[in-house]
């Protein structure tokens, strides 16, 4: 049999990466869910203050950054499938916390104990569903798919976030909390009953790098992605309040404009990374990303909001893989798992600390000024990146200057018997 015959066909390929981060794609929407009722819920039907609402979805991203690098440690030494159910019953168990937290919002107190247990479970459900189904996404179909597995499983994500939005307004609206709850549950249920019945990768045996070691050698990516990350952050915790302070209608759509800008382009150009490469990508995108946040911050208008959150998850969508697949490469095959923990971790720090952070800015100036400074980072991400560029290019030529000398000494080598 020939090799091309061997060979899968570009669209078995892709279809073997969406079945995989499908999984991804249920585990963000039990996010995406409660993402625009429960700010609202806490700081409105709870009387918490605006600090509190931040708080009760960042914490989350806290309980994500915390068990990241478990995540990663785990899909490489057990294996992604194992991962990814351990990660879906705790999404499934997150959504009977947020119906408890509907059920006792008689008792504000706690009420807010349940949705932030709640928060909690669902963020060790994220870290292990998301890594895990990358990873088991790669061991299907190979690691010079990489990018490509990364860039679907964002697609999965935001996608999730988009359609996940404006589906528990609507839930919330009809039916209650306990309803959204509900919701969540059955999708962490469905995607339980549907990984158990998919193919295993081998796990892949060697030596395991310390943890330390590979979150030093992805950190600069991860700081790049962590200063972009706080856009996202922004907007995904306060845009619904930002809108009530305008009285402004539909919330919820611009978390669905930036999450349909998002895969737009993910699907568009997410071949341009091969092509313009990694660090020119992620420049562009920053920039887009700084310029959607300012009209965001500037809008005279819910339209013009929804705009400028548009722009951003332009900007946005191919912020992760650009700088990540080179993240992950810097590692041997059998601890990619943990590189992409690692580098994740940068994106979990970010979302949690934008929250509380944001929520004392709200508190002094107003939810504008939030997505002005979440600007400053994104320029300062271009900054960083500028700065990478140059470095890996100086890398790149001390490496083939080594390499021509190198190979000089070595045909000087050949030579001196000859002439002996």
């Amino acid at each position: 049999m020939s090799n091309d015959a061997r060979t899968p066909t570009q669209f078995a390929t892709t279809l073997q990466i969406v079945s995989t981060v499908f999984f991804t794609f249920l585990c963000y929407l039990t996010i995406g869910l409660p993402l625009a009722v429960l700010p609202s819920f806490v700081h409105v039907d709870l009387a918490y203050s605006s600090v509190i609402a931040g708080l009760a979805i960042s914490v989350q991203y806290l309980a994500t950054l915390l068990s990241r690098p478990y995540a990663g440690r785990t899909a490489d030494a057990w294996g992604p499938k194992r991962t990814v159910l351990c990660g879906l019953v705790a999404c499934g168990a997150s959504g009977l916390l947020v119906a408890l937290g509907g059920v006792f919002s008689g008792v504000p107190w706690l009420s807010l104990v349940a949705l932030i247990l709640g928060r909690l479970v669902l963020g060790f459900g994220e870290s292990w569903v998301s890594t895990g189904a990358i990873m088991w996404g790669i061991g299907q179909v190979g690691p010079a798919n990489t990018a490509r597995v990364i860039s679907w499983n964002g697609v999965a994500t935001y996608g999730a976030l988009a359609l996940g939005a404006p589906l528990g307004v609507a839930l919330d609206n009809a039916y209650g909390i306990e309803a959204l709850g509900g919701a969540i549950a059955l999708s962490g249920v469905v995607g339980l009953l549907l990984a158990r019945i998919k193919r295993a990768t081998p796990v892949i045996h060697g030596e395991r790098l310390a943890f330390r070691a590979v979150l030093g050698r992805v950190m600069p990516y991860g700081m790049g992605l962590a200063l972009g990350s706080i856009g996202f952050g922004a907007i995904s915790t306060f845009i619904t309040l930002y809108y009530a302070s305008h009285h402004w209608d539909n919330a919820a759509l611009a978390l669905t404009a930036f999450g349909v800008c998002f895969m737009g382009v993910r699907l568009a150009l997410g071949s341009s990374i091969a092509r313009f490469g990694g660090y020119r990508v992620a420049m562009v995108s920053f920039a887009l990303e700084a310029f959607g946040l300012i009209v965001l911050g500037v809008a005279p208008t819910g339209f013009t909001a929804l705009l400028g959150a548009a722009l951003a998850g332009a900007g946005f969508s191919l912020v992760f893989p650009s700088l990540g697949v080179a993240a992950v490469n810097l590692v041997p095959a059998q601890n990619r798992g943990a590189a992409l923990g690692a580098y994740s971790v940068f994106l979990d720090v970010a979302l949690g600390v934008t929250g509380p952070v944001a929520g004392l800015i709200v508190g002094a100036y107003g939810y504008a000024e939030v997505y002005l400074c979440a600007a400053v980072a994104a320029v300062a991400a271009v900054l960083l990146t500028v700065w990478m560029s140059r470095a890996a290019r100086a890398r790149a030529a001390s490496e083939a200057q080594e390499a021509s000398e190198a190979g000089k000494a070595a045909n000087s080598a050949k030579k001196t018997p000859q002439a002996a």
